[in-house]
C-alpha cells in the first residue's frame, strides 16, 4: 500500500551528466585526452610523464623537514592544551576560554602551513643541504616556482 502523505520521486538520474559548461563528461574526457596527446607530442615525451623527477636525496630532506615543522607546532599545541587543563583541574589559575582557542588556533595553524614551509625550504639542489631553518631556500625556491608557473600558464595560452 503506497503511502498518499510521502512525496513521489519524479526526476531520475542520467549518465553522462552535464556540468557547468554545458558539455557532457564523455564530451570533457575527449578533449582531455586530445589536449594531452598534443601536450606529449609537443614536448616529445612519449612516456606520459611531463614533470622532472624529484630526487630520492632531496625528497627525504623534504620529508623530515615537513615532519618537523608539522610536528613541533602540532606537539606544542597539544602540550599548552595540557598545561591548560591542568592549571584548571588544580584551581591554580581559572584560564578564560579563549585563550586555548588561541593557542589551539596559533599552533595548529602553524602546523598546517608547516607543509608547504617544509617543502620550500628544502634545497632542491641535490648535491647542497642547506641551512637549518631554510630561509634563504625558501625565499629562492618561491621565486622558482612562480617562475613554473608563469611558463606553464604562456604555454596553454599558446596552445
Amino acid at each position: 500500500m503506497k503511502n498518499p502523505y510521502l512525496p513521489t520521486r519524479t526526476s531520475k538520474l542520467h549518465a553522462g551528466a552535464k556540468g557547468f559548461n554545458g558539455a557532457s563528461a564523455n564530451t570533457q574526457k575527449e578533449k582531455s585526452t586530445s589536449k594531452e596527446t598534443v601536450s606529449r607530442k609537443s614536448f616529445g615525451s612519449d612516456d606520459g610523464d611531463d614533470d622532472d623527477k624529484i630526487p630520492e636525496v632531496v625528497m627525504e630532506r623534504m620529508i623530515v623537514r615537513i615532519l618537523s615543522y608539522v610536528g613541533v607546532p602540532l606537539i606544542t599545541g597539544i602540550a599548552f592544551l595540557q598545561v591548560f587543563g591542568i592549571v584548571k583541574e588544580q584551581n591554580l589559575w581559572d584560564v578564560p576560554l579563549w585563550l586555548p582557542a588561541l593557542t589551539t588556533f596559533i599552533t595548529f595553524g602553524a602546523s598546517a602551513l608547516g607543509i608547504a614551509y617544509g617543502t620550500l625550504s628544502t634545497s632542491w639542489d641535490p648535491e647542497k643541504k642547506g641551512s637549518v631553518l631554510g630561509f634563504e631556500e625558501a625565499q629562492k625556491n618561491w621565486v622558482e616556482m612562480w617562475r613554473e608557473e608563469e611558463d606553464s600558464k604562456s604555454l596553454v595560452s599558446v596552445e
